[in-house]
């Protein structure tokens, strides 16, 4: 079993809950609920949540590690047992227009429906929730803890929440009861009826566009690009506030014709006022080989999109950069300035720059 991180120690700590070393031990049952989206083939259950579409035979296991082939029956096993727990900034998401300065009450459960190589919370991302050391954490639990740490909104994070969908419906539509928004951190690779339902209660998304390049989706992430693409037009359909994150790899997704091309669609498509950030790669899990990304080809990402009419671009995991800040597009003033996760400075006035006027996008309250 995990040995949980520090981070998640600590957490404990100041929340006072404790975890659980052993999957199902008082309740095999417990966190398990039948799945919602499946339906019955010939050759046994098939999950239809996510582009995968697994098809598993009695007691299988689908790709994502949560969800499972019973009596016939979809269940999942991921369901009230996070493997990870934090109170977080909500610019950490990054979501830089969406309650700026406020916290969020984050969670994840192990799995994920894809195998990126460069996955940073790989330990549990590429794991079952029967290999993890988990929390029981139940929605109203969840929800009351929320509350309890004066968190604005929840969030759906870290791992993948599309493979504890059950679990994220049921705990978000609790917690917009209760006043609490809900935030989803994600990939965004799902089928288009599970995401509808999925948005009813989700009021916030961070969708990691991974590259545009189907190639490189398959080859780099165990993925498709097209299904993304589709999903993000539903965001924006369905009226969620929407931030796109792009992981700039060398080798891999720093070729800036494709970034134009990524850029391109994107103004096309309706997202000029959707904040993109470039973010930094790190070495990590199969890509410790390859370098951190330089600065200069982040900026470069950045004037490109610029260039393609986006109106917010930004630098992330550069510490200090001036591309943290958000900037007024028609004066070209500072309207919230970051150092990190903290804001320094703000100054919009209803959603306006304090300066032109302009309106800037987002909710801010």
């Amino acid at each position: 079993m995990g040995a949980g991180c520090l981070l998640c120690r600590q957490t404990e700590k100041a929340l006072s809950v404790t975890p659980h070393e052993t999957y199902g031990a008082d309740d095999p049952d417990k966190w398990s609920r039948e799945a919602l989206f499946w339906s019955e083939t010939p050759r046994g259950v098939k999950c239809l949540i996510c582009p995968n579409e697994c098809t598993l035979k009695e007691a299988e296991l689908s790709d994502c590690r949560n969800r499972i082939n019973r009596d016939g029956k979809l269940y999942t096993i991921a369901y009230g047992n996070p493997c990870a727990i934090h109170v977080d900034p909500i610019e950490k998401k990054p979501l830089y227009h969406f309650l700026p300065t406020s916290k969020a009450f984050s969670i994840a459960t192990a799995g994920c429906n894809l195998a990126c190589m460069n996955c940073q919370n790989w330990s549990i991302s590429q794991t079952s929730p029967t290999e993890t050391r988990n929390y029981d954490l139940m929605p109203d639990a969840l929800v009351k803890q929320a509350i309890k740490n004066d968190c604005r909104s929840i969030a759906y994070t870290y791992s993948e929440p599309i493979t504890f969908f059950e679990y994220t419906c049921d705990s978000a539509r609790l917690a917009r009861d209760k006043g609490l928004r809900n935030v989803l951190v994600s990939a965004g690779y799902i089928n288009p009826d599970p995401l509808r339902h999925f948005l009813s209660d989700i009021d916030a998304a961070n969708i990691d566009l991974k590259s545009f390049s189907e190639e490189i989706y398959l080859k780099l992430n165990a993925g498709k690009l097209q299904p993304v693409l589709d999903g993000l037009k539903i965001f924006l359909e369905e009226g969620v506030w929407l931030e796109i994150t792009n992981l700039v790899i060398p080798g891999w997704t720093d070729d800036m014709e494709m970034i134009s091309r990524m850029c391109d669609w994107l103004f096309s498509n309706g997202f000029k006022n959707v904040p993109l950030h470039f973010s930094r790669f790190h070495p990590t899990y199969k890509l410790t080989n390859l370098p951190p990304t330089p600065t200069s080809t982040l900026e470069k990402a950045r004037n490109t999109a610029l260039d393609s009419g986006l109106r917010f671009v930004y630098i992330g995991n550069v510490p200090g950069h001036e591309a943290s800040h958000t900037y007024c597009p028609q004066c070209g003033e500072i309207v919230l300035e970051r150092k990190g996760f903290r804001i320094t400075r703000n100054t919009l006035s209803e959603g306006k720059c304090g300066n032109c006027g302009e309106i800037i996008p987002g909710v801010w309250e």
